[in-house]
Order: structure tokens, then C-alpha cells, then sequence
């Protein structure tokens, strides 16, 4: 699964600069930028922070969106709340099928970039924590899905999204080994030259899907461990937290990338 990652405003620019529109570009930072939660060194998906997302409406312009998708036919703050947290994350294999992401799948996709993400490693009843990002340090650009939700007490319009997750593989099916999940996941990680398939305006897209998900992806990825992420010994969302850490616990050679 996907619940905490890294990402900054530099990041979530990836995209805006392909235009080279210097004007928007900085619109989006005095504008959009204070509405955010940015930087992020660390932020878990259950803080449901505000960040720039790129959707299909505005492939090159960002929109603010919390994280957590919420429904656009959820009518109610309760139902919201109750929903919230369980919308983080959507199995590629069922987005067209849950009625939480069907909508968003056909109409509302949407790229979500990050610096890299965390993911945590079960060895030995504990749990040892990794960062994982692009070999070369470039933005990973994860698919998402997005919906649109008006406040049903103040009339207020809340963007929000959910990362989409796919089945583990490579060094994530290494890393990522929850017991109490049947088999390893990681984010859907989109190269460069997917990124417009995936937020086409194509109404069939459910028949692309499969190709797309089948193509060599080419995204290199590396990891290392970090500190603790929960608990007492959490630094927070400190530059540092990042770091690499050691672990003697993990001296093995099915972690040596």
C-alpha cells in the first residue's frame, strides 16, 4: 500500500514546467503554494494533507486536493469522515468496480508527484521503515484518481484523490511483505511517456488499462532504511527524516539493491 511519502513543492512543479509557462508557474507558487501543506518531509495519507495534483481537465495547470478520496455522492460530514481513511489507496484491479472509485476511474484521473515514498519492511514481529525514490531524484509521478465534493453544509467544493496501488514487484515485492495482505503492493509509478494515457479523455480507457499495465515501465527505483515513522521515536516532518538509517537487524543480502 501507499499511506506516507515525501514530496515539495519543487516536485509537484514537475509537470507545470513542461510548459514553460513562466507566468503560471509562478501564479502556482504565490497562489496555490500557501493553500498547501508543502513541504512535506514525511506525511502520512490518515493527516489527509492539501497538495497540487494534475488532473484531466487541466493536464498542465495544478489544482489543491487533499488526500483521501471523497465520493462525490457521500451527502453527509459523517459519511464523509466514515469514508475518509479507507479512500487513501485504490487497487488498480478494481477501480472500475468499487463504487467509492468507479466514477473518478472513468471521468477523473489525475497525477499525484511526489519525492519518493515510504514503506515499511515486517522482519523478526517488528517493522523497519524505507524510503524509496527514482535512482536519478527525479519526481515520481504515482496515478491517482480524483473527485470533486461539494459541502453539503456550507456548499464549499473539497478536491480530494486516492493513490492508485498495483501488485508489488522487483524491489517492492522484497519490501513490502504485510502479513496480513496476500501479496506485496506498491504504487502504480507512471514513466513519462504513459503520464498522457493516463489522463486521457478516453471514455474507454477500462480496455487501455490492460495494455498500459503491461508495458515495461522504466521508472528505476532505490531505497534505504529510515528512522521510525510511528511512535515514540518519530522525529516528524523534519528534512531529516529521510535519512539512512541502519538497521543490524536487516544485515542481509536480499536488501543489498
Amino acid at each position: 500500500m501507499c499511506y506516507d511519502v515525501k514530496t515539495s513543492l519543487e516536485a509537484q512543479l514537475k509537470r507545470a514546467k513542461r510548459s514553460q509557462d513562466l507566468k503560471a508557474i509562478e501564479e502556482i507558487v504565490e497562489k496555490l503554494g500557501p493553500l498547501t501543506d508543502l513541504p512535506l518531509h514525511h506525511a502520512s495519507g490518515f493527516s489527509h494533507p492539501e497538495v497540487l495534483i494534475y488532473t484531466n481537465e487541466d493536464p498542465f495547470y495544478p489544482m489543491v486536493a487533499t488526500w483521501g478520496l471523497i465520493p462525490h455522492w457521500v451527502n453527509s460530514v459523517e459519511q464523509q469522515k466514515k469514508i475518509w481513511n479507507s479512500t487513501l489507496n485504490a487497487r488498480v484491479e478494481t477501480i472500475f468496480d468499487k463504487p467509492s472509485f468507479r466514477d473518478a476511474a472513468n471521468e477523473k484521473r489525475c497525477i499525484f508527484y511526489v519525492d519518493g515514498f515510504y514503506e515499511h519492511h515486517h522482519f523478526n514481529n517488528n517493522t523497519f521503515p524505507f524510503f524509496i525514490h527514482r535512482k536519478n531524484n527525479e519526481p515520481l509521478a504515482l496515478a491517482a484518481l480524483w473527485s470533486k465534493w461539494i459541502h453539503p453544509e456550507h456548499g464549499g467544493i473539497i478536491n480530494s484523490f486516492s493513490i492508485v496501488t498495483t501488485k508489488g514487484n522487483g524491489m517492492m515485492a522484497k519490501i513490502h511483505n504485510n502479513p496480513k495482505l496476500k501479496e506485496p503492493r506498491m504504487p502504480l509509478m507512471l514513466s513519462e511517456d504513459v503520464e498522457e494515457q493516463w489522463l486521457s479523455q478516453n471514455t474507454e480507457f477500462e480496455q487501455e488499462l490492460t495494455a498500459l499495465l503491461n508495458r515495461e515501465n522504466d521508472v528505476e527505483l532505490q531505497a534505504h532504511n529510515v528512522g521510525k515513522l510511528r511512535g515514540k521515536t518519530y522525529a516528524g516532518n523534519v528534512a531529516s527524516i529521510a535519512d539512512e538509517v541502519k538497521y543490524p537487524e536487516l544485515e542481509f543480502n536480499e536488501f543489498k539493491f
